[in-house]
């Protein structure tokens, strides 16, 4: 099955990055939009465990952006994305039988959308990079220790995921439905294998016209939706999602420790989406994001935040 995923995935990614355009070079598209997501812990339950950070960076470049993706065979409009996170377990004193191993990681890839009839798609591939050679863990023990957090034993960071360089493929299909004159429904699928092997369905709402003429991303550990290329509008918008998940495998939860992954997964979520003036804009959002791992016990509580500041 996990084999079956992937090269669906792999088929799906490079028929999306091979689409027909006009021949062109970094030089020749312009640089749309910036989406950017900071999430944490921290900012939700406070329990430093778990999907307890992650940081996003999306650069768009394309041809231009009149309110929606462009159609199969134009222009491209491409995603440069960049991602890191930290996955940690419950405690930081010692690795325990009956919990997940740290990890850590950087990704970049490159992802593409466009639209599909009524709907909207985004494809791509990223290389995740896990393990000590990341420098995550390592950085952050020293942060807890400056700061007075709870300390990070070397023997978590020992036993953390190892060196590794993984292909992760993914796409995804949504269709925005305007179901009064302010509020957009939003259902979505979605499909990723490689570091993580799971199909998703879901859907979200968005409430607040300020947000129209958006390119809308998907945060990967909280299932936020943050804006790549912001729209014309001014205010505030409401966004408010859940979605289920049924999952294949993942490298975060090696089976070979005696491990076992929830077969599902449960995400729902909230924010509020501020557009200030042109270049300034503010976000802030909570995902609760249900166990992972068999024995778990409980969900947890994440915040998300963004202030864009353009000059």
């Amino acid at each position: 099955m996990r084999i079956m995923w992937l090269w669906l995935c792999v088929f799906l990614a490079t028929v999306t990055l091979a689409a027909p355009a006009p021949a062109q070079t970094w030089a020749d598209r312009t640089t749309l939009g910036i989406g950017r997501l900071f999430s944490n812990d921290f900012f939700g339950d406070g329990g430093d465990r778990w999907r307890t950070g992650s940081y996003a960076v999306s650069v768009m470049r394309g041809d231009g952006w009149d309110g929606s993706p462009p159609g199969w065979g134009e222009g491209p409009l491409l995603e440069w994305r960049f991602r890191s996170e930290i996955i940690a377990p419950r405690s930081l004193s010692g690795p325990r039988a009956d919990d997940r191993p740290y990890a850590a990681s950087f990704a970049f890839g490159l992802h593409s959308h466009w639209s599909l009839g009524p709907g909207e798609v985004a494809a791509g591939a990223d290389l995740v990079t896990t393990g000590p050679q990341t420098g995550l863990g390592r950085l952050m023990a020293n942060l807890h220790e400056r700061f007075d957090l709870p300390r990070i034993d070397d023997s978590v960071l020992r036993s953390q995921i190892g060196d590794g360089v993984h292909p992760h493929v993914s796409v995804a299909y949504a269709q925005p439905v305007r179901i009064a004159s302010s509020v957009t429904l939003r259902p979505f699928a979605e499909a990723q294998a490689g570091v993580e092997d799971l199909a998703r369905l879901g859907a979200d709402v968005i409430v607040g016209g300020a947000v129209d003429g958006s390119l809308w991303l998907r945060d990967i550990p909280s299932g936020q939706l943050y804006r790549g290329i912001e729209g014309p509008g001014r205010g505030a918008a409401l966004t408010f999602g859940a979605d289920w998940a049924s999952v294949g495998g993942s490298i975060w939860l090696p089976e070979s420790r005696g491990i076992l992954a929830e077969p599902e997964r449960w995400r729902a979520r909230a924010g509020v989406h501020w557009q200030v003036a042109p270049d300034t804009s503010f976000f802030y959002g909570l995902s609760w994001l249900s166990p992972e791992v068999v024995g778990q016990g409980a969900g947890q509580l994440t915040g998300q935040l963004k202030l864009n500041f353009n000059f």
